[in-house]
């Protein structure tokens, strides 16, 4: 549990908590993975808002159901092996456009899967915990060919690069660039692939995740630190950007330049501060578009399952022994992961 901001520099406390009151619809998960994610490290420190402390991360959660209600959703059994990501809940009224219309992670009532209150009230905790509840409309059926320690980080970082890419025309002749080669980063390429993309280019600021890189599925890398004129050597070259970057001073007006015409940039990392100004031109001159994205809806979670089986995507994790979460943090913070900390549950993996 994360008692005050000290909690991302790995002083998370060990204690319990008192999960959403139960109702029919909601589904008990007995924990034996969870994916450490970006939004733990920003939600514990109080980076994007005030967090509603004492809360509990994590929201790439992959167990086992051990009590269903009587109206869940879903097909769902005890003893199934299930997940849930960053999303736990939305209002899914009839009147709601988005619910209506599929897309429920924009739905203005959604609940976040940890550091949020339900619509009754209670809070919402996450998954580094042994044990999860939360509505069943939420929870997936984890494919048998798809082992947990991989499923775990596809329910937040995996969905958070299929669905753009998927919405925004990622497939043959399309040339994708990726920003940013780390979690999120590295599923960009293996989905970027895997979607059939005609080229596939890595873009980081070092040359050191080159190899890496290419092993994942890029075609071409580019370093910005290393080619000062990077820009303008692969400029009018990508169909869509994705940008993972997290950081505010991020050179934006560079990142547009590689846009071919009528191109896409879409950011999905959220830095805690405003990203850079730019000039009108950038997106004028070529017609490009800009937008963003947030995680994915039920229904796209489970088409990229789907995917994964059939392309037998492989993301590269390392698991962790839940007791060491607090190191684990601080070595997420590092950037240590190559490319995803996934936490096992000693009690409840085995």
């Amino acid at each position: 549990m994360g008692l005050d901001p000290s909690a991302a520099e790995g002083n998370m406390k060990w204690q319990g908590y008192e999960p959403k009151r139960w109702q029919e619809t909601d589904v008990d998960i007995k924990i034996t993975h969870c994916g450490i994610c970006g939004s733990d490290l920003h939600t514990l420190r109080s980076g994007w808002k005030p967090a509603i402390y004492p809360c509990c991360v994590g929201h790439e959660i992959v167990g086992y159901a051990v009590q269903v209600g009587s109206q869940a959703e879903g097909g769902i059994k005890v003893g199934d092996r299930v997940g849930v990501g960053a999303q736990s809940s939305s209002c899914l009224k009839p009147e709601c456009e988005e619910c209506a219309n599929g897309v429920e992670n924009h739905c203005v009532a959604m609940t976040n899967t940890y550091d949020d209150k339900y619509a009754n009230g209670d809070k919402s905790y996450g998954g580094y915990a042994d044990y999860w509840r939360g509505p069943s409309h939420f929870v997936f059926k984890i494919p048998e060919q798809i082992a947990s320690e991989d499923a775990a980080p596809m329910l937040c970082a995996g969905i958070t690069l299929y669905s753009p890419l998927k919405r925004n025309g990622c497939g043959p002749g399309k040339k994708v660039g990726i920003i940013g080669i780390g979690g999120l980063g590295h599923f960009g390429l293996l989905y970027a692939k895997a979607l059939g993309a005609e080229k596939v280019f890595a873009i980081s600021r070092k040359a050191t995740k080159k190899d890496d890189a290419l092993k994942l599925g890029a075609d071409e890398y580019i370093s910005t630190d290393e080619d000062p004129k990077w820009a303008e050597h692969h400029a009018r070259s990508v169909d869509l950007l994705i940008s993972t970057i997290s950081q505010p001073n991020m050179p934006l007006e560079q990142y547009l330049q590689l846009l071919r015409v009528h191109g896409t940039f879409i950011q999905v990392g959220a830095p805690e501060d405003r990203m850079p100004a730019f000039y009108a031109f950038a997106l004028i001159g070529k017609g490009v578009k800009m937008g963003g994205s947030a995680i994915g809806s039920p229904a796209e979670i489970r088409e990229m399952l789907d995917l994964t089986v059939k392309k037998n995507v492989k993301p590269w994790i390392n698991a962790r022994p839940l007791k060491e979460a607090n190191q684990a943090v601080v070595d997420m913070a590092a950037n240590k992961a190559r490319y995803r900390y996934v936490l096992v549950s000693e009690a409840h993996a085995t």
